[in-house]
């Protein structure tokens, strides 16, 4: 058998295919698939361990199409496994297909882990996955094919320098040298020898390589999968490589040729083929690979004055009974309290330093391969990491995210470190689930029900102690509510969460000196919210006022309002928002919640006001 031959062969059937589906479809990114067909006909062909019919086993290695766009080449390459049919493949881009225009892990395409075309991002997801494999003792790879363009998005880079620190050394990412971007030239072209120096100054091996030579591919990937290094393969490619009037041709980014082009370049490419392949079977060992399973434990309980941000480490600390619960933080552990769960569990425990995109798409790659990630920074720095999260919405990632110092309440450090746009962010993401605990053991219980929780949960924690409000043993099921004052004759019903519940509590004792009797809701399950719980309070006071130490814009006060008017039924009654709305600065937290007009006594006078106008 001629391997080299072979592997040609299938490189020119990956590419005609790309043409043909694009072309079906009216649109996507052939040229951009075929500068690394090569890439992959190696790859899938000798070194990627995969079993196609069992694409979610632990023992197989892993492929991230980081270069998302470059789509018609992996559905190609799924139809050269037997993966999917011609027809599928031709289904591309079309309403109601699998075969998407970017990849997505829709359950009807189970080869694709995880949504990529946000470009920077599948570095980050595939250090994720190579530390799942390492923490389980897998033999088995990651192999992330990357753009040239993607390589100025400082999360690759991010990535680069965690999977160095934390000697990781079963990541392989291939660069597609191709030259052209979307508008014209990468910055750096084909200089591949300054690819090479910044990945090497990143302490990653590096191979460069001509990427439509076969055998200097084959090569490179078996020193590439020797596991003493992370490996950096700098592949020199051309973009349309193999067709006249595309290769290295600017202005074909993102164009389908038409019905006349593409017969031109399929003829120039040899024609149709259908060429079948079965890749590498995993090691029989890793096939039996199954998770340890973990001893019981208790969790932490508070009867006195404590910060939620110090009750969330606590309680991390009792999850690392879990063998599958790990924690990444981006340098703030100290205040996160995530320095907790690596007192007793540090293998199991990731400092990421100040790179929030690559903790967050690192926690996409863990949860892919079955762990359980919690992430924890600031609340405000999670901002930077916001597309990760988008993005992992697309992969149905089931992500655990912690914001702490929370609001203006943060106090003297000012608005830099403030959290003020963070539910507002979070109540967008599909599927999201944000919760925002009052005290100790509300935040004990929602971080222990967020580790089995699916999708994308994000736990807002303050920065300053706060009173036990609840009991050890008191419930919080999502999409609830907790009314903590429930006076007859109430006139008007308080709406708050976390720090300015006890706010609330307050201005409600000096409201009821002046015999105004108001009832206060702890709204700790923002989203989904107690809709039902909110539309009693307004039947039953005609008054809703939502105090919180956030944005106006965006936050509680419109998850109230949404929740009352979901299914458009008819309502009576007023809902008046309290929160931020002018540029805070330094202060105690105290002066910032009165300047802020969240404070007990503002949020007293606001009630007066509203009932006697």
């Amino acid at each position: 058998m001629d391997k080299v031959r072979d592997w040609n062969e299938l490189a020119a059937q990956l590419a005609v295919d790309s043409i043909r589906c694009s072309t079906a479809a009216g649109s996507g990114h052939p040229t951009s698939s075929m500068s690394a067909a090569h890439l992959l006909a190696v790859l899938y062909c000798e070194h990627l361990r995969f079993d196609v019919d069992d694409p979610k086993s632990p023992a197989n290695d892993r492929f991230v199409l980081s270069k998302g766009h470059a789509s018609p080449l992996l559905f190609s390459m799924l139809k050269a496994i037997g993966a999917i049919s011609d027809d599928e493949l031709m289904s591309f881009r079309k309403f109601g297909s699998p075969v998407q225009g970017h990849p997505a892990p829709v359950p009807e395409m189970p080869y694709v882990d995880v949504a990529t075309g946000s470009l920077g991002q599948g570095l980050p997801i595939g250090l994720g996955m190579a530390i799942a494999m390492t923490l389980d003792g897998l033999p088995t790879r990651t192999w992330v094919l990357m753009g040239d363009s993607e390589t100025a998005e400082g999360s690759v880079w991010e990535a680069m320098a965690n999977a160095s620190y934390h000697g990781i050394t079963n990541l392989i990412a291939i660069l597609d040298m191709n030259r052209l971007g979307q508008r014209g030239p990468t910055m750096l072209e084909w200089d591949g020898d300054a690819y090479a120096a910044r990945a090497r100054s990143f302490g990653w091996r590096v191979l460069q390589i001509d990427g439509h030579d076969v055998s200097q591919i084959d090569r490179a990937y078996t020193e590439a999968s020797d596991g003493t290094a992370p490996t950096f393969i700098v592949a020199r490619t051309e973009k349309g490589h193999g067709v006249s009037f595309l290769a290295n041709q600017e202005g074909w980014h993102g164009k389908a040729l038409d019905a006349e082009q593409a017969k031109q370049a399929i003829e120039e490419l040899g024609g149709e083929r259908s060429i079948t392949i079965t890749p590498p079977k995993p090691e029989p060992a890793a096939a039996e690979h199954r998770l340890s399973v973990g001893v019981g434990f208790s969790l932490p309980s508070f009867d006195d004055d404590v910060a939620t941000r110090k009750a969330f480490g606590q309680t991390l600390a009792a999850l690392s009974a879990r063998p599958d619960v790990v924690v990444l933080d981006g340098e703030v552990g100290n205040s996160t309290h995530t320095e907790d769960f690596q007192a007793v569990a540090p293998e199991r425990f990731f400092e990421m330093f100040i790179a929030e995109q690559g903790m967050l798409g690192t926690a996409v790659g863990l949860q892919a391969l079955g762990k359980v990630p919690f992430a924890a920074t600031f609340g405000a720095f999670v901002t930077r990491a916001y597309d990760f999260i988008r993005m992992a919405a697309i992969s149905r990632a089931n992500l655990r995210v912690c914001g702490s110092h929370a609001g203006v309440s943060i106090g003297e450090d000012g608005p830099s470190q403030m959290a003020l746009e963070d539910l507002a962010r979070m109540r967008a993401v599909h599927g999201s689930t944000v919760l925002y605990p009052a005290d100790g053991n509300a935040t004990t219980k929602l971080t222990a029900t967020m580790a089995d929780l699916p999708g994308i949960s994000y736990l807002r924690t303050t920065r300053e102690k706060t009173p036990k409000l609840y009991d050890s043993d008191e419930e919080f099921p999502l999409g609830g509510s907790k009314t903590v004052r429930d006076p007859s004759g109430a006139r008007a019903t308080i709406v708050a969460a976390g720090v300015t519940v006890f706010e609330a509590l307050t201005a409600a004792e000096a409201l009821a000196k002046d015999d105004i009797e108001v009832g206060v809701v702890d709204a700790y399950s923002v989203k989904p919210i107690d809709g039902r719980a909110l539309r009693r309070a307004l039947d039953e006071t005609g008054l809703i006022l939502v105090a919180e130490d956030h944005w106006i814009e965006g936050g509680l006060g419109d998850a109230v309002l949404d929740a009352l008017a979901a299914g458009g039924r008819e309502l009576a009654g007023r809902v008046v928002k309290l929160g931020v709305t002018e540029m805070p600065g330094s202060g105690t937290p105290e002066e910032l919640r009165d300047w802020a007009g969240i404070s007990a006594s503002k949020i007293a006078r606001a009630v007066r006001s509203a009932l006697h106008g």
